[in-house]
């Protein structure tokens, strides 16, 4: 899962300047008060995981060393890539992409996420898709690389025989041998959810360390607990889309994660058009001119990462209103004739600080 370095650089993380009159505050609706904080301390920890970065932000426990922080969370990515990484020739998904047709057996963690994945793709029709692999690679955006040579487009004939060996629908599982089935040439493909999972492992890994308030970062995909010393939350700014006059966002992080697809986070441009490396699992081309970015909120990154991909997908009709539809808090901008357009769904709305303006 590496990170094409035409990409944008994640969302900044930190305690902005919420209080300027031109922000836009995001709070999340909360029932329960803030526990208090382990200690007085912030630890910031980075690394490099994914073919992008990492960071995290944590109040330690008294007793527990930081190195005993940094490895535990290294150890937690190194897991993630070593199951879900198909730029590495002996992870668990590459040897699955490899096998001949017939069942697999997978670990648990793979069984976890590929069928967390499938009910996803379940609620959404197919708009986020772990099976999409061969037309990811057949489009340039997977390991192997760039397309080269004098087609840069693949033809009609390429996509068709990709989409013959994709498909969530197509994927068998055994439940009871903990199995998926592999049907001949079938590659998954989980780059659309796996840095969200890895935030939320590494989460869950630092709540059991004792780390309860933290501020995590994979890649520009987030996941804030608990609050700071100072009972302050984490807070974050989201990125804005290039040439957007919209005021900045920040938004406090509290016990939430948040997630933003867009069509030009890896893309490449061929006679003046854009080819996003989101696809659509139902043509098994990129996705069109329409939506530039999608933010969506959500208690766990993996959920958010997954749904911001699949709303960029549906587009910006049926993206706002399946979002509607399913309660999520999402911000949707439109490229239009007359400019970027944003819409915003009643949950993301409900956020917003009205003191704040």
């Amino acid at each position: 899962m590496k990170r094409s370095a035409s990409a944008p650089p994640p969302l900044r993380i930190g305690t902005p300047d919420a209080g300027r009159g031109d922000d836009r505050v995001l709070i999340p609706p909360t029932a329960r008060a803030p526990e208090r904080p382990p200690s007085d301390l912030i630890w910031s920890l980075s690394g490099r995981t994914m073919g992008t970065t990492w960071s995290a932000r944590l109040v330690p426990p008294p007793g527990v060393a930081q190195a005993a922080f940094q490895q535990a969370v290294e150890d937690e990515l190194s897991r993630v890539v070593a199951v879900f990484s198909p730029w590495e020739a002996d992870s668990e998904i590459s040897r699955f992409n490899a096998a001949p047709a017939g069942p697999v057996t997978l670990s648990e963690d793979f069984w976890t996420l590929l069928t967390q994945a499938l009910d996803l793709a379940d609620a959404v029709d197919g708009a986020v898709d772990p099976t999409l692999g061969a037309l990811v690679d057949l489009w340039g955006f997977g390991p192997p690389g760039p397309r080269t040579g004098p087609t840069p487009l693949p033809s009609d004939a390429e996509i068709e025989a990709a989409l013959a060996v994709s498909g969530w629908n197509r994927l068998r599982l055994n439940r009871e041998t903990r199995a998926a089935i592999q049907i001949g040439n079938m590659k998954l493909d989980f780059s659309g959810i796996a840095k969200g999972h890895a935030v939320d492992r590494v989460s869950a890994r630092l709540n059991a360390m004792g780390a309860t308030s933290h501020l995590v970062e994979i890649g520009g995909e987030l996941k804030g607990c608990g609050v700071k010393p100072d009972a302050q939350p984490w807070w974050v700014e989201i990125e804005a889309v290039p040439g957007a006059t919209a005021p900045r966002t920040v938004a406090a992080l509290y016990d939430l994660a948040v997630a933003t697809s867009g069509d030009g986070r890896r893309a490449f441009t061929h006679e003046g058009r854009l080819y996003s490396h989101t696809l659509d699992g139902a043509t098994g081309r990129p996705v069109g001119d329409g939506l530039a970015q999608v933010t969506v909120f959500d208690s766990s990154a993996m959920r958010a990462d997954a749904l911001a991909t699949a709303l960029i997908v549906l587009g910006p009709f049926a993206g706002p209103e399946t979002a509607a539809a399913m309660g999520l808090a999402a911000c949707f901008v439109e490229r239009t004739p007359r400019g970027l357009i944003e819409r915003m769904t009643p949950a993301f709305a409900a956020m917003l600080d009205d003191a704040a303006g």
